[in-house]
Formats: structure tokens, sequence, C-alpha cells
């Protein structure tokens, strides 16, 4: 029932009716009619009596906004209490049923190293003797606070000490030897850092420049021959091209790459698909055999190969099919991983541009997501990823002719490979070693921004731990191998210095270190050293910059920067370890560990394909079995639905979160304002990280 609200005056009511309905927990506001013509029509009253009832009118509307503002705030602070009580209940679910990462490792999985526990827990022991001297500081300070010392120091040395006692006598040596001892060490380790940061926040601002030029002159790579077109007969270009799929124990996701790579429109008798499977799941193995043969039957050009034997991973896996006897016939070489789907068209959009360019050895397609929207930690990717393709593959390619190659949705001249020494070994970025190699030997590569192949995030935070450790512990390991060569070689000065210090130094060592150091230890140790000084400026304003600079290329996820900037120092902490690792060849250094797949792009396209039915059979395609491919998806969703998931609990996240938030503290009693918000928010990024309450479970 709606409140009459009579109190408000004695004459009726003018205006806007309002009801008011109470809907525990929330409020809700319904408006009946508008204003009537009565409530603007004035008669037979004097000017004064005019103003009057104006004014008054002004001040009931005024208060009737108000009043609705004040239960549209009520609605908001009745959701905010179940939304903390489900928080915690979140949390405390998670840690009686989670794993830490200890234990996760000890269960290990297929086809990884065990890493020396010693190197493993040296970082870890670092980390929790750091926060045990924090918590001990803490404590001092803030008995020094409540003895009014406000965190200087204290007036009285030599003979007054007996007088004050023990504690003022300890504080006032602690004082003496942070401003004496610490704090000069800690400032130019602080100076140093920052020095770092805007270096690399310049590079970041100059990408972004190139970038915004290739936009406003609108420059794209275009085949000097144009495209192809299969009508066109004698025109075409259409060399022998060789595909692989590359793939390992990947059940999830096998059923769309063979099938999206066997409707690539080419000439048959030119194309020739490689299905290299390392997978040691016999199940596994049979379901892709039979996969083959199916295609095959449908007459395509697919054979399937496994090793018995995997020794060197995915780039084992390359090297022994390029050593088949058949390879010799064909010029250039497609790769997809097992989650990439490429479209019909892609060989006719990306080889053409090696016609009548014998310098061009890589055409680079980008990445587009299927699941960047299905959690948080799947949007923040996408950011990540989002730049890497727009900004810094695009400007590499189009202003060096050298970028990274991302390991599939790529075409490779196979004489390229031959001449740079074929796949190797020796490092697990085995895509990055042979453009490095490739490069030296000057051949050139190219980037299509406007050519998409569609591929899956990692949706759980243990997946997307394990492939970043991966991607920045392999390049350290490469720059070490590379550096000579790199010296040695006989390109110019000037891609001398862009392969050393921008793309190795720079991104790729220079990048995590100041991240991590001046972020999570440097900045919570000045809470405690306050004669070392962090400016807003870099604390708060470049980094938002940069963020800022990194979202442009996602706009859609402009409400995700700030959750984006304390993520990506939150990862500080795994790029760190795994930078380290590489760079000194320790345990954890050649683990590989394949990137767990969820399949939901494969199930969401078969599904769509039994709902629309087979209205004309596509070249190549399989129209059979759809009914046998639903039963099967339904069952997987059942097994999946069954099986118990767990979280697990990351020590050195958790550490770091309470270190950062003992830091807040003391940065609140001292009245640091925005170093307190900062630590308060990573702090809390670190925890969530930490208890693993971003994106999906583990199965």
């Amino acid at each position: 029932m709606a409140p009459s609200f009579k109190w408000w005056g004695k004459e009726s009511h003018r205006g806007t009716p309002v009801v008011v309905k109470m809907e525990n927990p929330k409020w809700s506001m319904v408006e009946l009619e508008g204003p009537s013509d009565e409530d603007f029509i004035i008669e037979d009253e004097s000017n004064n009596n005019r103003e009057n009832k104006g004014r008054g009118k002004n001040a009931k509307q005024l208060t009737w906004v108000l009043l609705l503002k004040a239960h549209k705030a009520a609605g908001c602070l009745a959701s905010v209490a179940p939304a903390l009580l489900g928080l915690v209940s979140a949390v405390k679910r998670r840690v009686a049923a989670g794993r830490t990462d200890a234990d996760a490792d000890s269960v290990g999985g297929g086809g990884r190293e065990k890493e020396d526990p010693t190197v493993k827990s040296r970082f870890y022991s670092f980390i929790k003797v750091f926060l045990f001297v924090s918590l001990m500081l803490l404590c001092f300070e803030v008995a020094a606070y409540f003895k009014g010392w406000h965190f200087e120091a204290p007036r009285f040395w030599g003979s007054s000490f007996g007088v004050r006692g023990v504690f003022d006598w300890v504080y006032s040596m602690w004082v003496f030897v942070r401003v004496e001892y610490l704090a000069p060490p800690l400032q130019f380790l602080a100076n140093v850092c920052i020095v770092l940061f805007i270096v690399q926040s310049l590079d970041r601002l100059v990408l972004c420049l190139g970038c915004f030029w290739i936009r406003f002159k609108k420059i794209k790579s275009v085949p000097k021959g144009g495209d192809v077109d299969l009508e066109s007969g004698e025109k075409g270009f259409f060399p022998m091209v060789l595909v692989q799929i590359p793939m390992c124990n990947e059940r999830e996701v096998y059923q769309q790459s063979i099938g999206a790579v066997c409707n690539l429109d080419w000439p048959k008798s030119k194309l020739l698909i490689q299905v290299l499977d390392d997978s040691d799941d016999i199940t596994t193995q049979s379901l892709i055999r039979e996969e083959v043969e199916k295609w095959q039957k449908e007459g395509v050009n697919i054979v399937y190969r496994h090793r018995v034997i995997r020794t060197g991973y995915k780039a084992g896996n390359l090297k022994s099919a390029m050593n088949c006897s058949y390879v010799k016939d064909y010029e250039f070489v497609s790769i997809f991983d097992a989650d990439f789907q490429p479209t019909p068209d892609f060989l006719k959009r990306t080889v053409p541009h090696f016609k009548d360019n014998d310098e061009l050895g890589l055409v680079q397609a980008r990445w587009s997501f299927v699941n960047k929207d299905e959690n948080l930690l799947t949007r923040l990717q996408n950011i990540n990823l989002a730049f890497h393709f727009e900004v810094e593959q695009q400007v590499n390619g189009v202003f060096i002719n050298f970028f990274g190659f991302n390991g599939t949705a790529g075409v490779w001249r196979i004489k390229a490979l031959e001449d740079a020494g074929g796949w190797l070994e020796r490092t697990t970025v085995e895509d990055m070693d042979i453009a490095v190699r490739a490069h030296l030997h000057g051949w050139k590569f190219i980037f299509l921004n406007d050519v998409e192949c569609q591929c899956e995030l990692p949706e759980s935070y243990e997946a997307y731990r394990k492939q970043q450790h991966r991607w920045h512990s392999g390049p350290m390991q490469l720059f070490r191998l590379c550096l000579p060569d790199i010296i040695r070689s006989k390109i110019s000065v000037w891609k001398k210095f862009n392969m050393i210090f921008l793309f190795f130094l720079l991104r790729k060592l220079i990048l995590p270190f100041y991240s991590f150091t001046l972020f999570c230890i440097i900045l919570p140790m000045t809470m405690f050293v306050p004669e070392a000084e962090l400016p807003a400026l870099v604390v708060c304003y470049i980094p938002a910059t940069m963020s800022l600079l990194s979202i442009l290329p996602a706009p859609k996820s402009f409400p995700f920067i700030v959750p984006y900037l304390l993520f990506e120092n939150t990862m500080s902490v795994t790029k760190f370890n795994a930078m380290i690792s590489g760079l000194f060849q320790l345990g954890s250094a050649y683990e590989w560990v394949v990137t767990k797949k969820s399949g939901r792009s494969s199930e969401g396209d078969l599904v769509s394909l039994i709902e629309k039915g087979p209205k004309h059979h596509q070249r190549g395609s399989s129209a059979p079995d759809l009914t046998e491919i639903k039963e099967e998806i339904q069952l997987q969703e059942k097994k999946a639905a069954s099986k118990k998931k767990h979280n697990r609990i990351y020590m050195k996240e958790l550490a770091l979160a309470f270190l950062l938030l003992t830091a807040s503290a003391r940065s609140l009693l001292s009245a640091q304002g925005i170093h307190f918000y900062f630590l308060l928010f990573q702090g809390i990024s670190f925890l969530l990280v930490g208890l693993d309450l971003i994106g999906e479970q583990v199965d």
C-alpha cells in the first residue's frame, strides 16, 4: 500500500504521484501518472501568489527527487549485506574444498617435469619472511603512534634512554637504522624501477602512436597479385600447402579444428592435412583417428600421425612431421593448434601475400576468442591479447617486418623454416625461437589484423597461470641462447637494438621485473620506511594512463579498466617467477603443460549445426552422425555436471595479499591517501586470486 504523505501540506497533492513498494530486500518506485494540466495552469491569482506557489511547487518537486534518490540508495544498501554474506560463504566453501598449489603440483599431470621443491620454495620463503617482518613493524609502529610520536624520530638520544625505557630506546634505534641504512638503498632501487617504468611506458605510448598512424593512414598489407578467385582458373595462385594440427590429449576440441581445416577453400590436389597427435590417452587416440578416417572417406587429403615417444613437446612433434618424405613437394605450411577454427577462406586471404614477394617468410593472422565474455578472467585476457595483436604485432609488422610468431594461425614458407634451421626443442617457446632465427637470416614477416582465427581462452586461473609461466620463462631461455647469434648476425644495428633491447629486455624482462618489484615489494616497504618515497604520479596516474591505452583496442571492456590494472599487477608474481626461472635455468624453466580447453566453441557450433539442419552439403563437410554428436555432447555435459570441481589455494598470492593489506594499514596510520587505496585494492586483488575466486573452478 502506498503511503499517503498527507503531512506535507493541507492542500491536495500536485505533481507526479509516486507509489513506493517495499520488495524485500530491495525498494522499487512505480510512476503512476504524469503531471496534469492543473499543475501548470493557475488562474485568478495575483502575481505574488503565483510566484509563491511556484516556489512552493519547486520545493516540493526537489523534495520528491531527493526522496526518490534516498529510496534508491536504501535499495543499494539493502543489497550490500547479502552480497557480502554470499562472498564470505563462497570463500568458506572454496577454502574448505580447495587444494594448495603445492598439493596440485604433487598430484602432477601428464607431460610435465617435476620441479625441484627447494627451488620452488625459495621465492615463497622470501615472501613469508617479508610478511612476518612487516607484521612486526606494523605492531611496532602502532605502539609508537599511540605514544604520540607520529612515526618520527623521538627527540631523545644518549642519556635519556634510561629515563624513557627499553621500548623508546629500541624505537629510536629503529628510526636511526632506517634513516641511515635502509632509506638510501631503498630510494635508489625505487628510482631505478621508476626509470624502467617510465621507459616501458614510453615504449607503450610509441606503439599506440604507431597504431594510430596506421589507422589514420589506412595502412594495410595487400597481396601484390590481388585476392585469389577460385573461378579464375589459370590466374589463381594455388601453391602446394601443408596444414598441420598438433595436439596432445585435447579431447574436448579436436573435432572443431579438424572439421574447420577440412573445410578450407583450397583445391584438394594442392592441400594436405597432417593431424599430429601426441596423446598418451588411448581413448583420445582412437577418437582422433576415427575422426580422421571419417574425413578421409569424404575425399579430404588428411593423414593421422602419432608419436610413441613424446620428446620435445610441440617442437618435437612439428620437427618429426617435417621430416616426412612428401613434405618436399609442398611450398608452404600452415599451423593450427587444436582449439583453432580457421574460416574457409583463410588460405585465400593469407597465401597470396607470398606471391612475387620472395623475402616474405611468415604471414600471421589475428586471434579472436569465442569465450571472451565467459567470466572476468576471460574478459581481462581479451584486453591483454587485443592490445598484443592490434598494437604490438601490427605496429612491429608494418614498421619493422618482425614480430614473434604466435605458434598458430600462421603460414610459413617452408624454405624460410629450413633456412632458419627448422624446429628446435631447446626452449618451451619454439614459435618465438623459429621467428628470431628466421629474422636473423633476413626473412620478413607480415601481420594481417583483418584476418581472424577463432580460438578459446583458458577459463580457469590454474590453466592461465601455467600458460603465462611458459610464455614468460621461455623468452628468457631463448634470450640466453640467441644473444651471441644476434650480435654476430648481419642484420642492421637498428634491428639488433630492437631485438635485444625492445623485444627481449624491455618487454620480456624489464616489464615483469619492475611490475613485481615496484608495486609488490618497494611500495609496501616505503610504508615502513617513510624516508623513501614513491610519488603519486608513479603509484596512480601513470599506471592508470597506461591501462587506458591498453584498453583502447577493446573499447567495450572499458568498465574493467580498474580490475585490469589490479590483475596485471597480481599476475606479476607468476611472470616474475617465470622470468627468473628462465633466465637462470631453474627447475621450472622447462615446465610444459598443455593449456586446458573447455570445448565451448565446438559444442556451440555443433549444436547450432544440428538445430539448423543440413540445408546443403558443403565441400568436404561431413553431414552424417549429427544425432550421435548431439547425444555425445549431452553425455559430456552430464559427466561434467556430476564431476566434482574444486579450487586451488595459491600460497604466494595469499602471502602477498596479507603483506599489501598490512602495508595499507600502515599507510592509513600515516595518512597517505592514494597509497592506502592502491595497497588496499591491490591486496584485495591478490586475496581473490589467491583463493581462486576468479575464473572457473578446476575439474
